[in-house]
């Protein structure tokens, strides 16, 4: 898994969607002109408030859905659909529950067209890249929702994708599963150096992973500003970087930003969380 990574450079993008309700029909510019360079092996965070086309960013960078204008390059190709070089971790893990964690994470190289053999090895060392080796042979519903996304995470990195995307993957999970998953990423990125773009509404979790935090802005989503975490690498986890004062000046910098968008009347004094 070592050295497949890629740049992505997204020119200009932008994308409406037509919603209909009863007889009334709306056209919804979600995304105006964004453009973005994402070098190989950075780590980008997505945030900003509800609406402002994160997710349909993520979507775009897939191949699930595509521009209506502009386009995205991944190692300066351009993006038509999906493909090999980019995979996806969800919020919810979304498992086969009648495949056990081994099967689940083989299913990407099976639908390639793995060998059995190969796919297996590839899959169970996969596992044990997430710390599951020993749960192989459990199903979804023998797993708890912090296991069951590890086992999403590794289904997504078995294919050896140049780019990890990932939507708000820990979002459903309590705070000390979620912390454990934060710390368990940073790991992997530091074995693999994967070019990773992520979307979260947690602050906390965007300085703690990224090396630069991308705030957008709604009505139409379009790039507010982007944040340089200068937090040296390695990190470790959540917990010692919250003690950090180039930690929480960084985030407060961010939320100082977001709520200037959302209440240009923002308290001057930041929530403890996110």
């Amino acid at each position: 898994m070592d050295g497949n990574q890629a740049g992505v450079s997204i020119e200009d993008v932008s994308k409406s969607f037509t919603v209909r309700s009863g007889k009334r029909v709306e056209e919804v510019h979600v995304l105006d002109h964004v453009s973005l360079h994402i070098d190989p092996g950075e780590i980008i965070a997505l945030t900003g408030l509800s609406g402002c086309g994160k997710t349909t960013l993520l979507r775009i960078l897939l191949g699930l859905e595509r521009a209506d204008s502009g386009r995205v390059l991944v190692n300066g190709a351009e993006v038509r659909g999906c493909g090999e070089d980019r995979s996806m971790v969800f919020q919810h893990a979304q498992l086969f529950p009648w495949r056990s964690a081994l099967e689940n994470v083989e299913f990407g190289l099976e639908v390639r067209g793995v060998p059995k053999e190969e796919r297996r090895r590839t899959a169970m060392e996969t596992l044990r890249l997430v710390g599951l080796e020993d749960a192989a042979d459990r199903r979804p519903d023998q797993l708890s929702g912090g296991m069951q996304q590890r086992v999403g995470l590794a289904r997504a990195l078995s294919v050896d994708p140049a780019v990890l995307l990932m939507d708000e993957p820990f979002g459903a999970l309590d705070a000390q599963t979620r912390e454990g998953l934060q710390a368990e990423v940073l790991r992997i990125h530091q074995e693999t150096g994967k070019t990773i773009v992520f979307v979260t509404h947690d602050l906390d979790e965007a300085v703690l992973l990224a090396d630069r935090v991308v705030l957008m802005a709604p009505n139409p989503g379009r790039v507010d500003e982007v944040f340089p975490v200068g937090i040296a690498r390695p990190r470790t986890d959540l917990v010692t970087m919250r003690g950090l004062k180039e930690f929480s000046d960084q985030r407060y910098e961010i939320w100082r930003r977001l709520m200037a968008g959302a209440r240009p009347a923002a308290a001057a004094t930041a929530p403890a969380g996110s």
